[in-house]
């Protein structure tokens, strides 16, 4: 008995919980996480195996899933002894971690693996962890104070228009009795921001009545030109007729109103609403706009309506050689001259779509007339055309050419639509500047007209010098050798 005795208290005195440092003991420390790590994928393939060839039997040796055993999972889901086995099952491999606590949840424990609610309907895994609330197990760190500022809401009218300037989050809505919503916009004014002003006046707008917004605007002109310049940019027509009608600005709301036939795409209901919009109390210069356009679109339907019909005829040669590339519908007026010098040029003054009848019905300047013909013409190569369109006779009878735009934009014209050089030859040659004419004549290659000038000058050197630019041998260096021979010239050098 004594050596037993003896025997513990050596065994005792010699054996120690704490193990001494050795090199195999990280081994060791990887050898438990490496158990861990396995009970945990063997939890995870018993949740994911959908195989339901193979039974499962619980701790008592009763299946799992049946109904004696969920019965008796239930009873027990509160009781300790569940929560002994849980322990026991996880202290050795987990036992390093501190145990979280057990969110509430309306599923057993034999529903989680069979997928299966108290309730008795059938859900997926996915969904079932779903209606477990997360819950965070972090401590919860303190927004800097600077932070709390921003969604601040009692800020003075001076911080408040501060931050709108710097583009910063700022509710207005706390501005809610009249005064302070004229005060927050007089201070917007001060500032001269014209964003700040229109965020301003954007509140204002949805929260007042019209009436209201529209007395307090009338003795603050600034405030309401943003507004004015607002609605027009958003395209609200309605309360920006209402504000002109409450101003009393007559030719403004006749403007605007005139403005919305820009909305109406029907040609027919585009020219009634026109038709409507004469009597509006336009200014003078307007009126006569307006009417001008009503007009033009009658005339436009009615020319669109024939030459649609010419079109797919056939009969005509100039639908036929050139197509119409687009409707004449809504066009502008020289559009429309164009259009009419280039398909109707030769119709008689009394019919809609002939030029001089657009010329006189709209009173169309010469210069812009000359213009628009001249291109027309010109991109059809009509030169008889042309040269009739410059030729004018006195009242002797005598014939002269007379281009009311200068015949050096003449040349530019017929040189952009490729006139050859004969043609462009005879209007440099009206040219009446000198250097004008030699510029076009040199840039267009018009060498009759440079050596003709040179001689009308007199001037020997500049027409030796021009020999040299000629080709060899050509009819305009033999014509300049002519010319330098001759001896009925007095040359100045």
């Amino acid at each position: 008995m004594m050596s037993r005795t003896k025997v513990d208290e050596e065994e005792y005195w010699h054996s120690s919980k704490f193990k001494a440092f050795t090199f195999d003991d990280d081994d060791d420390e990887l050898c438990q996480l490496k158990e861990s790590k396995r009970a945990v994928n063997s939890l995870r393939d018993i949740v994911d195996d959908d195989d339901d060839d193979l039974e499962r039997v619980s701790w008592s040796g009763e299946p799992v899933g049946s109904i004696s055993w969920s019965i008796k999972e239930t009873a027990s889901s509160g009781g300790p002894a569940l929560e002994g086995r849980e322990q026991l099952k996880t202290r050795n491999s987990l036992s390093s971690y501190p145990p979280l606590p057990k969110p509430a949840s309306t599923y057993s424990l034999s529903s989680f693996f069979k997928g299966r609610s108290r309730l008795g309907s059938f859900q997926s895994l996915s969904d079932a962890l779903s209606d477990v609330p997360p819950k965070n197990y972090a401590p919860e760190l303190r927004r800097p104070k600077g932070e709390y500022k921003d969604y601040s809401s009692d800020w003075s009218l001076s911080d408040t228009v501060r931050r709108l300037q710097k583009g910063k989050v700022c509710s207005l809505e706390r501005f809610r009795s009249l005064q302070d919503k004229l005060q927050l916009l007089e201070e917007a004014v001060t500032i001269h921001d014209g964003n700040v002003i229109t965020a301003v006046l954007i509140f204002l707008k949805r929260t007042l009545s019209k009436e209201i917004l529209f007395r307090e605007l009338e003795v603050r002109q600034i405030a309401l030109r943003h507004l004015i310049h607002f609605l027009k940019e958003i395209g609200d027509q309605k309360m920006l007729l209402d504000l002109f009608r409450y101003l009393d600005r007559t030719e403004e709301l006749a403007l605007s109103q005139y403005q919305e036939h820009l909305n109406i795409q029907d040609p027919e209901k585009r020219k009634e609403f026109l038709k409507s919009c004469i009597g509006l109390p336009f200014s003078v210069e307007d009126a006569a706009h307006v009417q001008d356009h009503y007009t033009l679109l009658e005339r436009q339907i009615i020319i669109e309506v024939n030459d649609r019909h010419l079109e797919s005829s056939g009969q005509t040669e100039i639908f036929r050689k050139h197509p119409r590339k687009a409707s004449i519908l809504n066009m502008p007026l020289v559009t429309t001259l164009f259009y009419s010098c280039f398909y109707h040029y030769t119709e008689p003054e009394g019919t809609f779509s002939s030029p001089i009848n657009l010329k006189k019905t709209f009173k169309i300047p010469d210069k812009q007339y000359v213009l628009t013909a001249l291109a027309a013409r010109a991109k059809l190569r009509a030169w008889q055309d042309v040269d009739a369109l410059f030729t004018t006779k006195n009242w002797l009878g005598y014939t002269k050419k007379r281009a009311p735009i200068g015949f050096h934009r003449v040349v530019e014209i017929l040189h952009k639509n490729n006139a050859p050089v004969q043609v462009l030859q005879e209007y440099i040659r009206l040219v009446e500047d000198v250097d004008t004419k030699l510029n076009l004549a040199t840039k267009f290659k018009c060498h009759d007209v440079v050596i003709e000038t040179y001689r009308d000058l007199k001037d020997r050197q500049q027409l030796i010098a021009y020999r040299c630019k000629v080709d060899k041998a050509s009819v305009e260096e033999e014509k300049i050798d002519g010319i330098l021979s001759s001896t009925q010239i007095r040359w100045k050098n």
